[in-house]
């Protein structure tokens, strides 16, 4: 049987007064590709921003390898191996590519470990150590989206958290994205990813679940999901 590394159960979120997530209950196996996908304001981002912390859900559990951290800082989760790649990647725009990518590795003091991981990051995103000492902020969307992809790998996670890697990318950087989260898959890296570009996530997932008006309606394998009739008319007309 397959080891949940990642359990929501009965997750409510509320913004304010406002619920964004009702009751919101998946779970990611070790090793999966798992996709969440939904209309604009479905509660997809919010379920990630959940899980890493940045908001606290109001009722229900999270468990991240049978242990309770629906309570835990950002910082604290992100330790523990569950990186978040935000939406609009939020790298640091005045910062070189080489201090985005340290940052990343906050926490570790060991300056050889650094530049391994750093090398290790070179291996998937080439075109990133062309440009170490360039500023962030002064490079293309597929270059920061790579950027921020490395960020997080620097800090060596179980789990990758990837909200609309695609988002305004051109049609060849987005298979490269996915070709690299498959890649980054394979070497044992579990991955959660939310994408609004349904059939491509579909296409790569093991499982997907469907979240509408903050609520979990249709799950199933991906490739159960892509001949879905209620998905194909609502997500990939």
């Amino acid at each position: 049987m397959a080891e949940k590394i990642l359990d929501l159960q009965n997750i409510d979120t509320f913004y304010g007064g406002i619920q964004a997530l009702k009751e919101i209950s998946l779970h990611v196996d070790a090793g999966e590709i798992v996709t969440l996908i939904g209309s604009n304001g479905a509660g997809k981002s919010t379920t990630l921003k959940t899980i890493s912390g940045q908001v606290k859900p109001k009722s229900g559990s999270i468990l991240y390898n049978g242990t309770e951290i629906s309570n835990r800082a950002p910082h604290e989760t992100a330790l523990s191996g569950i990186a978040h790649v935000p939406e609009g990647r939020r790298i640091f725009p005045k910062l070189t590519v080489k201090e985005n990518l340290e940052m990343g590795a906050f926490s570790v003091k060991d300056k050889r470990i650094v530049k391994e991981r750093m090398e290790r990051v070179f291996q998937y995103f080439p075109r990133i150590k062309e440009r170490l000492s360039q500023q962030g902020g002064t490079m293309s969307g597929g270059e920061q989206q790579m950027l921020a992809i490395g960020r997080a790998l620097m800090m060596q996670p179980k789990i990758l958290m990837l909200d609309e890697p695609s988002m305004g990318l051109a049609p060849i950087i987005v298979e490269q994205i996915f070709e690299i989260i498959k890649e980054l898959n394979n070497e044992g890296i579990t991955i959660l990813l939310v994408e609004q570009n349904a059939f491509q996530a579909l296409s790569i997932a093991d499982r997907g679940y469907v979240i509408q008006n903050g609520k979990i309606t249709l799950s199933g394998l991906g490739k159960e999901l892509i001949d879905n009739e209620q998905i194909q008319e609502a997500y990939l007309a």
